[in-house]
């Protein structure tokens, strides 16, 4: 079995814990900023990244803040949500829990969202 240090794993986290500044929901899994905040983006909030802990399984992570208070930019179905630095870069994404349907000019909220580097296997 391989080993990666923690230290390893929280260097890769601790870039996301300083630039994950914004949560956008999306109607379908981003590969770009641009498709995060542009092409899908059905809202957005922004969030704050917590420091580098345990994963809840194994492995390491960092959590964003939850959010109570999102901003619904358009009508269509949240499937996704994509963490940028709200200035250029897409640094993780995934899906949510369950999907909804959105409508503009509504709020959000999400629960906090957890970004892992697992262990190896």
């Amino acid at each position: 079995m391989a080993f990666i240090a923690d230290t390893v794993f929280d260097n890769g986290l601790s870039y996301a814990q300083t630039n994950g500044t914004r949560i956008d929901i999306t109607s379908q899994q981003a590969t770009s900023y641009s498709e995060a905040t542009d092409t899908y983006t059905l809202g957005n909030a922004s969030v704050t990244t917590g420091e580098p802990e345990d994963g809840a399984t194994d492995g390491r992570r960092v959590q964003t803040s939850s959010i109570s208070d999102g901003s619904v930019t358009a009508d269509g179905k949240a499937t996704h949500w994509a963490l940028t630095d709200g200035d250029g870069e897409l640094l993780a994404t995934g899906a949510l829990s369950s999907s909804q349907e959105v409508t503009n000019g509504n709020s959000f909220t999400l629960d906090a969202i957890s970004v892992t580097l697992r262990d190896a296997e």
